[in-house]
């Protein structure tokens, strides 16, 4: 065993077995977990799968302290285990790493790691033993980033190598990674499966919760299905397919995960047209074109560009290079620019950017078109279509005056497109429109993205996840250190090609 430098568990400890005894979980009057039990044993890793809403990460939170069950019990190593809080689980072993970043943004990578857990020298911090080994904690996880940066100064992919490393550096014994992959390249989860690995063989007990199927099947032994609050099923992960796997999820057939395609009219004017387009840092001399009911797909690995070329576009970085909207040219310097243009932006960042989870669904529905028309009031029967449009057509489940923080993931996606969609935009530009969402709602909201091409909006869809690019865009642009380096017409589109144009490892692509 490693010591705890950040390249795994403490000298001497095993893995944890865990058993889940008829667990309840009630919020008040509302019960999310109905006598959940199973066990996990040691030196194992573990597809714990469900649906948003299914009661994983709740289950989870009461394994780390989080939360106290209302009925059953836990135990560890057949012993009942009651944890005051997360600092109890944790000195038994037990690590969360959590979807949503836990990070002070105003502190250092190395404060970060040590928050709560600092080093001392007598009466002083070691700053040098905390940076050193906070260097090798970033080292196993392959973030080449000094020890002294500032998080804020992260991009999202490295925050979560950050979260992965801070984990890692405790005294691992059982590690639940909720969502771990959502934002690294494939090169990045390539060093986490291997880190899996070698944990495994120390003995330590890991739980894996993913929507990414091809994941599961490639990193666990075994496969874990919860569904509404109860435990459905498992079985060891080679007896499994992908479908299956999502069968068991949803309870029903999802082979028909992506809709049909509309072919657009190719030869409609361009509802957005970008040209020589630079972003200074990030982007250079890109180029491109999307049709009224076109879905255009950007692919490219974390760092390509892709992002930051948007965020140029829409008035949010300082940018050169010329924009047209239906054949006008324009000039956007600002979100309320791009708005007024009728070009709307999904962030990746859902909670950070995309949405106030501190107002209700009602107020976040009605921002974007406060900033459209400049005015500090929006009339009741606007907030009252909004709403309607909300619940009826996007599929929101969701008390008006409910937090936007209070919604399961899926539906707070869906509420911040049914956002960006209200000032009633001609173009659209969603950023991982899918990012941690469960198969059901990720199939709501493809349905959901092919209506408004339907409809005649002109869709841009930047996607981490190749399988979903293929699945919805007529076309695929795809960059590479921040240069657009090849367009990828449907008839093209494999994931080898489009992963060898974002590498350089194409011809083509060079």
């Amino acid at each position: 065993m490693k010591d705890g430098s950040g390249n795994g568990t403490a000298e001497g400890a095993s893995g944890l077995s865990v058993a889940f005894d008829e667990i309840v979980k009630r919020f008040g009057p509302v019960e999310v977990l109905h006598g959940v039990s199973f066990e996990l044993q040691r030196g194992r890793v573990y597809g714990l799968l469900g649906e948003n809403g299914a009661g994983k990460s709740t289950l989870m939170k009461i394994l780390a302290g989080y939360e106290k069950p209302s009925e059953g019990r836990v135990l560890v190593d057949g012993e009942p285990a009651e944890f005051s809080g997360p600092r109890d689980a944790e000195a038994k072993g037990i690590l969360l790493i959590h979807q949503e970043f836990n990070l002070a943004d105003d502190l250092s990578i190395s404060a970060n790691i040590f928050l709560g857990h600092e080093k001392r020298r007598g009466l002083f911090l070691d700053e040098a033993a905390m940076r050193a080994q906070t260097r090798a904690a970033l080292e196993a996880v392959g973030l080449g980033r000094d020890p002294d940066t500032p998080v804020r100064r992260l991009i999202v992919a490295e925050k979560q190598l950050v979260e992965i490393a801070r984990a890692l550096s405790r005294r691992a014994r059982l590690l639940v990674m909720d969502e771990p992959t959502a934002t690294l390249t494939p090169s990045e989860v390539a060093r986490l499966f291997a880190l899996i690995r070698r944990l495994r063989s120390e003995g330590v007990t890991v739980v894996y919760i993913s929507h990414k199927l091809d994941e599961v099947e490639r990193i666990t032994d075994e496969v874990v299905v919860m569904r509404d609050g109860r435990f459905v099923g498992r079985a060891p992960t080679e007896t499994l397919t992908r479908h299956a796997m999502a069968t068991m999820m949803v309870g029903r057939d999802v082979s028909d995960l992506f809709p049909p395609k509309i072919a657009a009219e190719p030869t409609a004017a361009p509802a957005l047209e970008v040209t020589h387009f630079t972003v200074p840092g990030w982007a250079e001399d890109v180029s491109f074109a999307v049709r009224p009911g076109e879905i255009l797909g950007f692919a490219g690995l974390v760092g390509a560009g892709r992002t930051e070329l948007f965020e140029g576009i829409l008035g949010l970085r300082p940018a050169t290079g010329s924009i047209a909207v239906a054949g006008q040219r324009v000039r956007i310097r600002s979100p309320r620019d791009a708005t007024r243009h009728r070009l709307t932006y999904l962030s990746e960042d859902r909670k950070g950017k995309g949405l106030h989870v501190g107002f209700p669904l009602r107020q976040n529905l009605t921002l974007m078109a406060l900033e459209r028309y400049a005015r500090p009031w929006l009339d009741a029967g606007a907030e009252e279509t909004a709403l309607e449009r909300a619940v009826t057509e996007f599929g929101i489940r969701g008390a008006p005056n409910a937090r936007a923080g209070s919604l399961s993931g899926g539906n707070q996606q869906k509420l911040a497109l049914a956002k960006v969609l209200h000032p009633d935009p001609r173009v659209v530009v969603l950023d991982e429109p899918t990012r941690g969402v469960d198969v059901g709602a990720k199939r709501d909201i493809y349905f959901l993205i092919q209506a408004l091409a339907r409809q005649g909006l002109a869709v841009v869809v930047i996607s981490s996840e190749l399988i979903e690019l293929i699945g919805l865009a007529h076309r695929v642009a795809v960059m590479r250190n921040g240069r657009l380096v090849a367009i990828v017409g449907e008839h093209e589109m494999t994931e080898e090609a489009m992963i060898a144009h974002a590498t350089g490892t194409n011809d083509a692509a060079t």
